[in-house]
């Protein structure tokens, strides 16, 4: 029994006590008048790979009754840009990784452009995000007149668009795109000035999926995971 004992203490001594795994703080922004619940597959998989739930932050942003109000500017980055920057004072590494779907997407984007984050986030990724914008919207400044498609929104060629295109929003930047997009592709052409709207300018990587706009963000789990 002593033996044992002293050999539990060795143990203890050599391998010293378990600890939780040390990964980067995650955000994941939800889209246009949708919730954190949108994430659920991807959080309960990050759950599943050992992140503590505080590892995981999933902020609530803009009007969820009303598509056409809301844009990337104001009470909408609010929300954002207060779950970066508790991810990065939280995170064990000093680093984050950031996730968006949709108009969550384009706003993270913008929330990390605007408070100078980039270098602090390993991965960016973007699901059926409209970094092209979109052309429902229309083309600035012959947009739609709604915040959602305005000059902070996503017509062609917004200043908010142009003002991101070629930013860095993570030293990795992926994204997650589909031609069968009903709200990205809602004319009928995904594709703006000769690329897809959801693809990111400078990305590492652009992944295609036969899924809808919701369903790339819901069956995408283990993909989003995986590049983490």
């Amino acid at each position: 029994m002593r033996s044992l004992l002293s050999l539990i203490a060795l143990s203890l001594l050599i391998c010293g006590p378990v600890r939780a795994a040390c990964v980067d703080s995650v955000v994941l922004v939800h889209g246009n008048t949708g919730s954190p619940s949108d994430f659920q597959a991807t959080h309960d998989l990050l759950r599943q790979r050992g992140y503590a739930e505080s590892q995981i932050l999933a902020p609530g942003w803009g009007n969820g009754l009303c598509a056409a109000c809301n844009d990337h500017n104001g009470s909408e980055e609010v929300p954002v840009e207060n779950a970066i920057v508790d991810a990065l004072a939280s995170s064990c590494t000093g680093k984050i990784d950031v996730i968006g779907h949709s108009m969550g997407a384009t706003l993270a984007a913008h929330v990390i452009d605007r408070i100078g984050a980039s270098g602090s986030v390993n991965t960016f990724i973007g699901i059926a995000g409209a970094f092209r914008g979109l052309y429902t919207c229309g083309i600035y400044p012959y947009n739609v007149a709604n915040s959602t498609c305005g000059s902070w929104g996503l017509s062609i060629g917004s200043p908010l668009l142009n003002g991101l295109a070629g930013r860095r929003f993570g030293a990795r930047m992926y994204s997650f795109k589909s031609y069968s997009d009903e709200i990205n592709c809602a004319t009928g052409v995904c594709i703006v000035y000769g690329v897809h709207t959801s693809q990111i300018q400078g990305e590492t990587a652009s992944y295609t999926f036969p899924y809808g706009h919701y369903g790339l963000l819901w069956y995408t789990a283990s993909q989003q995971v995986g590049l983490l």
